[in-house]
């Protein structure tokens, strides 16, 4: 008999026996602040920097040029800013609706507070889009019945707030009541449906627009309000919004 073979075996078949089972008694974390007074690390650096400029480069691509700066803040009932980023909506995503389904929008609808930045004057570019719209708001066209558009109109009527329209007229007279409502120049019709392009936070009720809820269809166009802005300064030369009669309370 081997007795060389014999001892590796009793050797193993000992240390086996001894072996303890190991548990996860305790865990321990600290926090680590982020500040500059981390080193920074040359190999990260230099493995991140190409990604880093090649989307900078494309973020700060120029598209456009606005004549002037626009803020939210620059009307009472409607804005530069807030009338070019419903019109774009619109002129944007008709298309696309339109293949789809062979109809047209009626009307636009997004809220004053998903504005986030301002457009400053001078060059445009992708990264404006990102500053103007940072959320991931895509667009959807709602069917809604005239009689929930005119609750629409109610709402805004009441909220006396620059929330972007386009294709809709409101006219408020001295006492701030409501005196007409078009939707493309026409009275609103309780007996027709209308098909409202929106975003999909105020579909689902953001800011209490409780209108949308009861909808006899929705529509998802798979178009994010950002893209709708990039493609909207990709094919407009020069900027020049304005403030016009949308949305107007007469003072007399």
């Amino acid at each position: 008999m081997n007795f060389k073979f014999l001892i590796v075996i009793l050797c193993i078949a000992f240390l086996s026996s001894c072996k303890q089972d190991m548990y996860l008694h305790k865990v321990e974390g600290k926090q680590i602040n982020i500040s500059d007074s981390i080193k920074q690390s040359t190999e990260i650096e230099a493995f991140i920097k190409p990604y880093r400029e090649h989307v900078n480069n494309n973020l700060d691509s120029i598209l456009a040029y606005a004549v002037d700066t626009y803020s939210k803040t620059d009307g009472e009932y409607n804005t530069a800013i807030g009338n070019m980023m419903a019109d774009a909506v619109y002129q944007e995503s008709n298309p696309i609706f339109k293949s789809r389904t062979g109809k047209d929008i009626d009307m636009v609808l997004l809220n004053h507070g998903g504005i986030r930045a301002i457009i400053s004057k001078g060059n445009i570019s992708k990264r404006t889009a990102y500053e103007v719209m940072p959320f991931d708001n895509s667009v959807v066209v709602v069917e809604l019945k005239g009689q929930q558009v005119k609750e629409l109109v109610n709402y805004l009527v009441k909220a006396k707030r620059a929330h972007p329209i386009s294709k809709l007229k409101i006219t408020l007279d001295k006492d701030t009541l409501l005196q007409s409502a078009f939707v493309n120049d026409k009275p609103i019709d309780v007996n027709k449906t209308y098909f409202v392009a929106t975003n999909d936070y105020l579909y689902n009720g953001g800011d209490r627009m409780n209108f949308f809820k009861t909808n006899d269809s929705l529509y998802v166009l798979d178009y994010k309000i950002r893209n709708v802005l990039i493609d909207y300064f990709s094919e407009t030369d020069t900027l020049r919004p304005v403030i016009d009669n949308r949305f107007i309370q007469l003072k007399n």
